[in-house]
């Protein structure tokens, strides 16, 4: 009996009343406009002075005769509350009947109903985190219904109970039969996950109830309340006031749902001629007078690792860098020609002694004016190969017969030096540097409208991450750019934690900056097992 919810929530009423009956602010009198009245009427009897004369003239003001009229009348206001006669209609035969009166607001009851098909039993099904019938403490899953404003519920379908619930107003008495006993109060999980899609009940035929559901978009974070259900979780959006919780998809279903999609739209798989598929874009190469369309580089991975992991949601904890903590990986991604080195540039320049960028492999030999190390670490082509059998370089890649790449030891040197490592690469391989060693920060540059970007980037010089310039002044190399950017947010937009236009570098660049102090002093949301040692 001591376990029972109900009971501690009147010993919690019972301790509020009695502190509010300790300062309860009681009237020193309930007639006080007959007061003014008498004392009006005796000093009118006395000698007339200046002050008595102000007084008689402020007792007979109407605006001061109406506030001791209305103090009067609040003063001999009864304010207990009435609770509803219990109905005499109770059926002997029910061994436990409970008489329950929520009072109905803006905001839904909080719980949902199911039909059992065996029986025809309306029972309660699930209550909502945080809503109404959860706050009351007198409504549990498994309560069977039986009715509702004193309207039988037999017979009726859970359709039928919405309707009639949406139709009431004010207060609304439900007759329950009590279920099985439960367990008390279990508490609240503290798990975090990030939601990677859109999501909005509205659209959701699947949902048991669309007035439960809550709409959240990709990037919020959200704290799951209850996962007793498999299919539909419990949560609430971080950050906001709101303390009710509201019915999402769970992991498990969306994730089945997302495959189910995916073969109907593709029913028949057939089979297609696919290139290998580039690091960077390939462009018309301005040397000599020739031009040619070959791909520079082949990932290490196929496209089809990553788009076969269905984006729904992530577990996150909350991040901030402790003092003398290696800086997190600051990784640029974005298509060809958006301005990735001049931002790159830009950084190095504002902060030398703060930011640094990764010195690529080449198995191509030195030339004069180069030095190893300083441009390039230059290794042989039997050593490249090695290394990349171990799964040495982020990305790699073979542009006319020798190999370039970036490799994991280099981002670990430069963070070793106590510097923030700057570092673009493909998509591809953000899950390889998604680690708890990296904690990569990803920032998405995008590009403006085609009409800006023919304004500002004709005829303009490219240089990719390995040196090799690029010229770039057609139509089609600024829709390629465009297309490009949309793919790579449509696969890959899931893991990005910032997106920046590059419409105008300056503007683009204080954008990148102000972005990467944030970084470095506020507290972030990063995937769980980064925090976890």
């Amino acid at each position: 009996m001591f376990g029972e919810r109900s009971l501690h929530s009147l010993v919690k009423i019972h301790e509020r009343l009695q502190r509010f009956e300790e300062r309860y602010p009681v009237p020193v009198l309930d007639s006080a406009a007959s007061l003014a009245q008498g004392v009006s009427e005796e000093l009118q009897a006395k000698p007339l002075s200046a002050d008595i004369s102000e007084l008689i003239k402020l007792l007979s003001m109407p605006h001061f005769k109406s506030l001791l009229s209305v103090h009067d009348t609040v003063a001999q206001k009864s304010y207990d509350p009435k609770l509803p006669p219990l109905p005499d209609d109770i059926d002997d035969e029910e061994d436990s009947v409970k008489i329950i009166r929520l009072v109905k607001n803006k905001e839904p009851l909080g719980a949902t109903i199911k039909k059992n098909e065996t029986t025809g039993a309306i029972t309660i099904a699930r209550i909502m985190n945080g809503g109404a019938a959860d706050r009351s403490g007198l409504i549990h899953v498994g309560d069977e219904l039986r009715e509702v404003n004193g309207i039988p519920v037999e017979g009726k379908t859970p359709e039928d109970i919405i309707q009639l619930l949406s139709q009431s107003q004010g207060a609304i008495t439900f007759k329950v039969i009590p279920g099985p006993e439960t367990e008390g109060p279990v508490k609240e999980p503290k798990i975090y996950v990030k939601a990677l899609f859109d999501y909005d009940p509205d659209d959701d035929m699947a949902i048991p109830c669309m007035e439960a559901g809550m709409s959240f978009k990709k990037g919020d974070v959200l704290r799951v309340m209850c996962q007793d259900d498999a299919t539909w979780w419990q949560a609430r959006i971080e950050g906001t006031a709101n303390p009710r919780a509201g019915l999402i998809p769970s992991k498990q279903f969306q994730e089945r749902r997302f495959a189910l999609r995916q073969t109907m739209s593709n029913p028949q798989p057939q089979k297609v001629s696919r290139k290998p598929s580039g690091l960077r874009k390939s462009f018309r190469l301005s040397r000599r007078g020739k031009k040619t369309n070959k791909s520079m580089y082949e990932s290490k991975k196929s496209d089809q690792y990553d788009t076969a992991d269905v984006p729904t949601y992530e577990e996150v904890a909350s991040y901030h860098k402790a003092p003398g903590a290696k800086y997190r990986l600051i990784v640029l991604v974005g298509p060809t020609g958006v301005g990735l080195n001049e931002l790159k540039r830009k950084l190095l320049i504002s902060g030398p002694q703060h930011f640094s960028v990764t010195i690529p492999h080449t198995s191509r030999a030195k030339r004069n004016q180069e030095n190893d190390g300083v441009e390039y670490y230059f290794i042989s082509k039997h050593l490249f190969e090695t290394d990349i059998h171990n799964n040495k370089f982020i990305e790699h890649g073979e542009y006319k017969g020798h190999y370039y790449g970036t490799s994991l030891d280099s981002v670990r040197s430069v963070l070793a030096k106590n510097k923030v490592c700057l570092l673009d690469v493909q998509p591809q391989c953000l899950k390889h540097l998604r680690t708890a060693e990296f904690k990569p920060y990803v920032v998405f540059v995008k590009p403006p409208s085609i009409e800006r970007l023919r304004e500002t980037r004709k005829n303009s010089k490219i240089i990719s991450s390995y040196y090799i310039f690029l010229c770039f002044n057609q139509e089609e190399d600024f829709q390629e750019m465009i297309n490009a950017a949309q793919q790579m947010e449509n696969h890959y937009g899931h893991l990005f934690d910032t997106v920046i236009v590059n419409d105008d570098l300056a503007t683009a660049f204080g954008e990148l900056k102000q972005a990467l102090r944030e970084v470095e002093t506020e507290t972030h949301w990063v995937p769980v097992s980064w925090t976890h040692s």
